[in-house]
């Protein structure tokens, strides 16, 4: 059966921000961002529960990952210039600051952490991880630069006490963890 598509996703639906909005450009305050990101995802989740709404938030992330990587990254086959590269475009755009702890592409594993991230960083503790969009994100990165795919899941998160997110990759799938 095929489904009716109103808004599949293009680069396109980015629309022409400098045309559309000349006097308040390409930036908004950091709450608005929340504000759509956690309405969205209350709704989502009486609909269709919380398991249900964190595996859309990680494919929207991979989504959003392999789309950012096309468009914001140069392909290398380096991994210092992969994570570099990254480094930077996250900074500039004022995503996150990334750290790498440790990429190690022949064992498929990596460890990086990102501070003031969009987020979480300044939220109130709620006991559990919330940054599964990121581990989305993190997941198409890593795919889309090595051409293997990548399991991400978060490990620390500003919501359970830590002061950055810290997000552990491997090329096999993560032990389901117990409730």
């Amino acid at each position: 059966m095929t489904m009716d598509r109103k808004y599949e996703f293009t680069w396109d639906l980015l629309g022409d921000i400098e045309l559309g909005r000349p006097n308040l450009g390409c930036t908004t305050r950091l709450e608005m961002y929340r504000l759509l990101q956690f309405t969205f995802r209350d709704v989502i989740e009486k609909t269709v529960g919380t398991q249900e709404t964190d595996r859309i938030f990680y494919e929207a992330g991979k989504l959003a990952g392999v789309e950012f990587y096309r468009h914001m990254m140069r392909p290398t086959t380096e991994v210092h210039d992969f994570t570099s590269q990254l480094q930077e475009v996250l900074r500039e755009l004022k995503i996150g600051i990334l750290r790498i702890e440790d990429f190690d592409l022949e064992k498929g594993e990596c460890t990086l952490t990102i501070s003031e991230d969009l987020d979480c960083s300044g939220m109130p503790e709620t006991g559990s991880e919330i940054c599964t969009y990121d581990e989305g994100f993190i997941s198409a990165l890593l795919e889309s630069f090595s051409g293997i795919p990548f399991y991400v899941r978060e490990v620390d998160c500003w919501c359970t006490g830590d002061r950055t997110c810290r997000f552990y990759a491997k090329t096999t799938p993560h032990e389901k963890e117990e409730d």
